[in-house]
């Protein structure tokens, strides 16, 4: 089993999927999707979506809701993790 990676929050920002996938959430804070859904709504593979969505969970910037069909993915409600989400998307360079 290859070893588990560290993943860091600044380094999923530096990810152009990784942030659409967070502005598409944050935008949709009650949103609850599927990587089918989510990659259509932001116009990217469904694969690298899937990817994306996975580590933002692993960062609890996303929960997963996980069934033996799918899994769905929902915005965390960590209020102190949306404000500072929400500070760097609008202080962000466009």
């Amino acid at each position: 089993m290859p070893p588990k990676r560290s993943l860091k929050f600044e380094d999923v920002l530096k990810s152009k999927i990784h942030l659409k996938v967070i502005v598409f959430f944050h935008e949709n804070q009650s949103c609850i999707d599927t990587p089918r859904g989510v990659s259509t709504w932001i116009g990217e593979e469904r694969q690298s979506v899937k990817r994306a969505l996975e580590d933002l969970v692993e960062l609890s910037v996303l929960n997963a809701h996980r069934t033996t069909s799918t899994t769905g993915y929902s915005y965390t409600s960590d209020p102190k993790l949306i404000a500072k989400i929400g500070k760097f998307l609008t202080t962000r360079p466009a």
